[in-house]
């Protein structure tokens, strides 16, 4: 027991004195066994499954139904064969970068917002609302762009600022656990965009709930044909994660937004107002959920619509996978935009279950961050020489 012990905190010291690079081969190592597992998963599968054209027979076992080389071949093929399958993993990477920002920036104040995507719902409500009335009285020019486009978004970081500020205000002020109200207003905001478009704001013509489509000059440019992705935002995104990035490693107010999530006391003892630097942190986390929302309507869907997918969800699992980095989450994002990308082809062209897929995705994403996870505990408890927090 006690070498077991000692071999532990050894790791644990390793993991958390580990230098950029170390940490970079230890997710590459982890990817590698990822892919290894999932192979054989794969594999074991196709021997269960029921298939017209197996491409194994083993005797005394049966036929087996999938390929695993050819699955993982095609789900690279899909997400960066070709202009078109790099533009839509990139279409993936961008709103991704947004909604793993949006989480990162909250549990690097050491907080939990787990409603970044109430704040994206309701963000993109308003972004809609806002262009289709500006769309109207701007003149649909470039320069009228140049208005509509930045003021939709201003107007959607606003509205989902607003969102997170409320969770951020009960914990500050009422001590209401985060991740208890995130996960409930989450609920309210879909319940609130879905009333306000199938009675007040949506288009009444149609059955479907959602607003009328918002004009052309507030609509992104598509950069790569055969896709909504747009150059655009995706530069947008990575110079907000280079800011945040700068905000939190080379300014006194990063510092204490810091300190002030993790240790409340500590912080005001040193003067500095947590509560308010709280309540700021979740304002700014729920600003970016409400620019992932704007950028949803204004680059890929072209109006609200009920059933936005679970990206504000999807970006909890990308900034677990950046270590809570803002740097961190533009790789973290490409990874993840990619496997969605590449999981569309394969269910496409092999018709393997979607179930099956969702595994090997999740496989990936569990073992390139458990590293980062247990680097993160290690921290924490007071491991590599540091103080526990």
């Amino acid at each position: 027991m006690s070498d077991w012990r000692e071999r532990t905190d050894a790791s644990l010291d390793w993991l958390v004195n580990a230098s950029a690079v170390q940490r970079i081969l230890a997710s590459l190592t982890a990817l590698v066994f990822a892919v290894l597992v999932g192979t054989v998963l794969v594999f074991v599968s196709g021997f269960v499954a029921d298939c017209s054209d197996p491409f194994i027979y083993i005797p005394g076992v049966g036929y087996g139904c999938y390929n695993p080389v050819e699955m993982y071949g095609t789900m690279i093929n899909g997400a960066f064969g070709s202009l078109t399958a790099l533009g839509r993993t990139l279409q993936e990477t961008t709103l991704l970068l947004f909604t793993g920002l949006s989480v990162a920036v909250a549990f690097r104040a050491g907080l939990f917002n787990i409603g970044t995507q109430g704040q994206m719902v309701l963000g993109a409500l308003a972004a809609a609302l806002t262009v289709i009335a500006l769309g109207d009285v701007v003149p649909a020019t470039i320069v009228g762009a140049l208005v509509v486009i930045p003021v939709g978004i201003v107007v959607g970081a606003l509205v989902g600022g607003f969102w997170g500020m409320i969770p951020g205000v009960m914990k500050a002020y009422a001590d209401a656990h985060e991740v208890i109200t995130t996960i409930m207003l989450n609920f309210v905001a879909t319940g609130i965009a879905f009333w306000a478009v199938q009675n007040h704001v949506g288009n009444l013509e149609t059955d479907s709930v959602q607003t009328h489509s918002i004009p052309e000059l507030a609509r992104l440019p598509a950069t790569i044909s055969g896709a909504r992705f747009s150059i655009y935002a995706l530069l947008g995104a990575l110079l907000i994660a280079v800011g945040i990035y700068l905000l939190y490693t080379r300014t006194v107010l990063g510092y204490e937004l810091r300190t002030s999530g993790i240790q409340e006391t500590a912080a005001e003892y040193g003067g500095v107002n947590a509560k308010r630097n709280i309540v700021t942190s979740m304002t700014l986390s729920g600003a970016l959920g409400g620019v992932a929302g704007a950028i949803y309507v204004t680059m890929i869907q072209y109006r609200w619509q009920a059933g936005i997918p679970a990206l504000g969800f999807d970006g909890i699992a990308v900034s677990i996978l950046a270590g809570n980095n803002p740097l961190g989450v533009i790789p973290a994002a490409l990874l993840f935009g990619g496997m969605k990308t590449g999981s569309v082809a394969v269910d496409l062209s092999l018709g393997v279950p979607n179930e099956l897929v969702e595994v090997l995705r999740g496989l990936i994403i569990l073992f390139i961050a458990m590293p980062e996870f247990f680097r993160m505990l290690g921290k924490r408890a007071g491991y590599g020489g540091g103080e526990a927090e």
